[in-house]
């Protein structure tokens, strides 16, 4: 019997179809539901938005004079950039201190007690004291997205390495693998998987903290878009902008999940 035809059947990616058909159908309903409740006046848009509520939120913004200091275009590109910009930070700083804290008892004796004390304090508390080190501009929005992103891309990759298979790592050092070369042949492919998954995870947390993050003086930016609303007891535009972040942080996501598919093909 050959190779091929012992390995079984891929199922996996059927189900995982099949999950995005139910995700989908689940969505049809939930909108369907909301167009129904709506039409019957169940929903009359006093405190949550109908359909045509909606609708004309998406005209105003997306008409000659925007909403909030910008059009849709605007405030999309600029939270779009916050995001990635501290996601970006976030990745270089949490996956680099997590492999040195899973591969170095010591690294992990030093840094642990200082990470366990500043990780319950949630990025919010941090609002002041961006303002007073990084005044009202971009960069202290992305320290704010930094620190909501660093944990979790930390947290997994310190996870990734500790679950590495020891009996690899005691093979590696049996033929000579020095500390360079055992880092970047073996402990680095074995916590892929999990390093993915904080990636996720930090790009979520990006997503939720860019609300917060662009209350500090943002000039657009749907965070913006989302406040002044709030203050014009606006409910259309407010879930107008709440579907935009969801949908790009949705695509974000995606993209992500399929560059993972790509570097490790062995999990589809």
């Amino acid at each position: 019997m050959s190779d091929a035809a012992a390995l079984p059947p891929r199922h996996e990616s059927i189900g995982s179809g099949h999950r995005i058909a139910i995700g989908m159908a689940a969505l049809g309903v939930a909108i369907a539901a909301w167009f129904v409740c709506s039409a019957a006046g169940v929903i009359t848009g006093g405190r949550f938005p109908t359909p045509s509520d909606v609708y004309r939120a998406a005209l105003q913004i997306t008409g000659a004079n925007g909403y909030a200091g910008g059009s849709l275009l605007q405030h999309v590109w600029q939270s779009c950039r916050l995001v990635l910009l501290g996601f970006a930070v976030a990745v270089s700083t949490g996956v680099p201190v997590g492999l040195t804290m899973g591969a170095s008892r010591r690294a992990d004796a030093l840094i642990g007690p200082v990470f366990s004390l500043l990780r319950p304090i949630p990025p919010l508390a941090w609002i002041p004291l961006a303002i007073l080190w990084l005044g009202l501009g971009d960069t202290a929005k992305i320290f704010l997205i930094w620190v909501a992103a660093f944990a979790p891309a930390l947290i997994n990759t310190y996870v990734g390495v500790r679950n590495v298979d020891p009996t690899l790592i005691e093979a590696a050092r049996v033929h000579g693998a020095r500390s360079r070369r055992m880092l970047f042949d073996v402990l680095v492919p074995g916590s892929l998987p999990m390093i993915f998954t904080g990636l996720r995870l930090s790009l979520q947390a990006s997503w939720t903290t860019l609300v917060a993050a662009e209350l500090l003086g943002a000039f657009t930016g749907l965070g913006k878009v989302l406040s002044v609303a709030a203050l014009d007891i606006y409910p259309g535009m407010i879930l107008f902008a709440m579907l935009w972040v969801g949908l790009l942080g949705a695509l974000m996501t995606r993209s992500l999940e399929w560059l993972e598919v790509k570097l490790l093909p062995w999990l589809k």
